[in-house]
C-alpha cells in the first residue's frame, strides 16, 4: 500500500461519552486518505472531520494505538493527548473472566472474534431469528444472509458472545433452538446491553442520555439509577469525623478500603467502575482477625445512593428490627410475590424494582435489582449465604419506601463491639 504525504495530520483523543471509546479528527489536504486507513481500523465517521472507535470488547485503546502507528508508517502526523496514551500503556484484565486459561491474546482474540459477531448483526449480514435467557446467559439462533450461507448458534453478550453451534439447514437450526430452550424463546434478535446501547450511540455521534432522576412516590416508585459522582460523595461522607469508618490506603488510586470503627466490617470502592452494571463496592464482614468471612454483598454503579446508606447505617448500628422476615416491608407496600422452582420473587406495583430469594446459590443468596428491563437491571445488590436478616429488612424498608431512607424504628440499640479484621490485600487493575 503507497505511503500517504505527510501533510496529513490526525489527532487520537478519548471518546467524552463512551469509555474508552476513542475519537480521530482528521486534517489536512490527504486527510482522505488517512481516513481510509482509519476505516479499516475499525474507526467510524461522525462528521466531515471526526471518525470514532466504539468496541464491545473495551479495546479501544489497542486498537487506536496500531492504528497510531500504522498512520506514523503511511507518513501521517498523529497526536495522542496525554489520557487516552495512559489508557494505551495500562494492562487490564477482565474480571471473574469465565475463561481463565486464556493468555491475555487470547482473550483479546475471542473478544475479537465477538465483536466481529456484534458487527454482523449491526449491518445484517447476520440475522437473527429468534433469541432466549437459558438462565445464565443470552442464547440466539441466525442465519448469515452473504458470504458462505451458514446457521448458527449464539452464546453469551458482549465480548463474550461466541458460535455455539453450525448448521447446513436453517430449518434444523431453528427446531433445534426450540427444542434447547422451549418456552424461553423469544422471536428476533435480544435487546440490546447497556454496553451495546452505549456503542451504538457513539457510532451515531449521539451523546449520552442524562441520568435517570429518582422519583418522589412513595411505594410505586423505583429508585433511580445513582448519577455521576454520586458514590464518589457518599464514600467521601463516610470518612467525616462524625461517621464510624476509617479510610486505608491501597497500593493504587483506584480502589479505597473503608474500614469499620468495630474491624470486621469492610467496604471496597472500585472508583474505575464506569457503568451502571460494574460492580463498584463490595462490603464484607469477619468474625475475626484471623477468621472466616461471614457473608459479603457486592453493589453495582447505578445502584441509588439511599439503598447503600441504608446498608451501612445498618452496619454502623446492628440491631433486631419489628418486621418478621426481610420480605415483610415488601409485603406491606403492596409488592407481588411469585414462587418459582429455584426461587422466590417479590415485584414492586410498576414492575420496575425485583427482590429475589435464590435458596440453593451460596454467591448471589438474596438480590435487589431495578431498572425497566428484568433481563437487564440497571443496579443490583446483590447479598451471600449468612447475611444476617436484619440487614436485608433494613434494605427491603428503603426499597419498599421507593429508594427513601430506611425506617427509624429499625433501630433501638447501641452498636455491637466486633474484633479487627484482615488487612485488606492488593487488588489488579480489572474492567
Amino acid at each position: 500500500m503507497p505511503y500517504a504525504p505527510a501533510d496529513a495530520h490526525v489527532s487520537f483523543t478519548l471518546h467524552p461519552d463512551h469509555h474508552p471509546g476513542v475519537l480521530a479528527t482528521t486534517s489536512g489536504p490527504t486527510s482522505d486518505a488517512a481516513r481510509s486507513h482509519l476505516h479499516d481500523f475499525g474507526f467510524r465517521s461522525t462528521g466531515p472531520d471526526t471518525m470514532v472507535l466504539a468496541r464491545i470488547d473495551r479495546e479501544e485503546p489497542y486498537y487506536a494505538d496500531r492504528a497510531a502507528n500504522e498512520l506514523a508508517r503511511y507518513g501521517c502526523t498523529v497526536d495522542i493527548t496525554p489520557a487516552l496514551q495512559e489508557e494505551i500503556d495500562t494492562e487490564w484484565a477482565w474480571a471473574d473472566y469465565p475463561m481463565p486459561w486464556c493468555t491475555p491474546e487470547e482473550i483479546r482474540q475471542v473478544s475479537a472474534d465477538a465483536q466481529r459477531i456484534h458487527d454482523d448483526i449491526a449491518t445484517g449480514r447476520l440475522n437473527i431469528h429468534m433469541h432466549a435467557d437459558d438462565g445464565h446467559n443470552t442464547v440466539a439462533v441466525g442465519t448469515y444472509a452473504s458470504g458462505v450461507r451458514r446457521h448458527v448458534h449464539l452464546h453469551g453478550e458482549n465480548h463474550l458472545r461466541q458460535v455455539a453451534m453450525t448448521y447446513e439447514d436453517e430449518t434444523k437450526a431453528v427446531a433445534e433452538f426450540q427444542r434447547l430452550y422451549t418456552v424461553a424463546v423469544r422471536p428476533g434478535p435480544a435487546p440490546l446491553t447497556d454496553l451495546e446501547q452505549s456503542v451504538r450511540r457513539a457510532l451515531c455521534g449521539e451523546s449520552a442520555p442524562p441520568p435517570r432522576r429518582q422519583l418522589t412516590e412513595a411505594k410505586s416508585a423505583s429508585p433511580a439509577v445513582a448519577g455521576p459522582g454520586e458514590h464518589e460523595q457518599f464514600l467521601n461522607a463516610l470518612f467525616e469525623p462524625s461517621q464510624h469508618w476509617a479510610k486505608y490506603r491501597t497500593w493504587s488510586d483506584e480502589t479505597t478500603i473503608a474500614s469499620h470503627e468495630s474491624f470486621t466490617v469492610r467496604a471496597e470502592f472500585d472508583h474505575e467502575a464506569r457503568h451502571c452494571t460494574d460492580t463498584a463496592w463490595t462490603i464484607a464482614e469477619y468474625d475475626g482477625p484471623v477468621g472466616e468471612r461471614l457473608w459479603w454483598a457486592t453493589i453495582t454503579a447505578g445502584t441509588p445512593v439511599p439503598l447503600i446508606h441504608a446498608i451501612t447505617d445498618h452496619l454502623d448500628v446492628p440491631l433486631p428490627v419489628d418486621a418478621a422476615e426481610p420480605h415483610t416491608p415488601l409485603e406491606e407496600a403492596g409488592w407481588s410475590a411469585a414462587s418459582h422452582p429455584a426461587r422466590t420473587t417479590w415485584q414492586a406495583p410498576n414492575r420496575s424494582v425485583v427482590f429475589e430469594y435464590t435458596p440453593h446459590s451460596a454467591d448471589d443468596r438474596w438480590t435487589a435489582f431495578g431498572g425497566d428491563d428484568p433481563n437487564r437491571p440497571a443496579w443490583a445488590i446483590r447479598f451471600s449465604a449468612g447475611v444476617p436478616h436484619d440487614l436485608l429488612i433494613q434494605l427491603t424498608a428503603a426499597v419498599a419506601q421507593g429508594g427513601g431512607l430506611p425506617l427509624a424504628a429499625v433501630r433501638q440499640a447501641p452498636p455491637l463491639p466486633r474484633i479487627p479484621p484482615h488487612l485488606p490485600q492488593p487488588r489488579a487493575r480489572v474492567r
